[in-house]
């Protein structure tokens, strides 16, 4: 698998805009270090290489593909977590695709963040859909003229919310 790129696509592409956490990485054995008042970022991320992969998010990723989408992953995971991520992709055998993290010190909610992306994806192609767990997100994709589909396999995670929304990070 080669998962690569900061995302820059030539024009005429159309893709399928996933993201990690929630939607194809199992995170809930990791949240206990970002719940409550002490959140321990370290440790959480520590454990990314230990997320089972959940099989709907497997399964809708390679439905994209069938259907003829291009993969980009987008993850509110910081751009340092790059290999590990990477890593994590290629050891589940999803399909390759673009990798967009989220840059270094950006601590905007994934509201913001995500849309933001979107937007940029959209200069150079055309965004089919955004498959995402967080309703926040989807709402604020929808607003912004994008189709979404909502990741609800996980169930609501508060922790992993209030990670990506208030503390900018997932």
């Amino acid at each position: 698998m080669s998962v690569h790129g900061s995302g820059s696509s030539p024009a005429g592409r159309t893709w399928a805009v996933i993201d990690i956490d929630g939607v194809l990485a199992d995170v809930r054995h990791r949240l206990h270090h970002i719940s409550g008042d002490r959140r321990d970022w370290a440790a959480f991320f520590a454990g990314m290489p230990d997320d089972a992969l959940l099989a709907a998010g497997a399964e809708a990723v390679r439905e994209a593909c069938a259907a003829g989408l291009e993969v980009v992953y987008l993850t509110g995971r910081p751009e340092s977590y790059r290999s590990q991520t990477l890593s994590w992709l290629e050891r589940c055998e999803l399909p390759a695709g673009d990798l967009l993290m989220r840059p270094e010190r950006d601590r905007r909610p994934a509201v913001v963040f995500k849309v933001e992306r979107l937007r940029s994806l959209r200069e150079s192609g055309e965004v089919a859909y955004l498959l995402d767990d967080d309703e926040d997100v989807l709402r604020s994709a929808r607003a912004a003229g994008f189709a979404v589909r909502h990741a609800d396999w996980m169930g609501r995670q508060e922790a992993l919310r209030q990670a990506q929304e208030a503390s900018g990070r997932t």
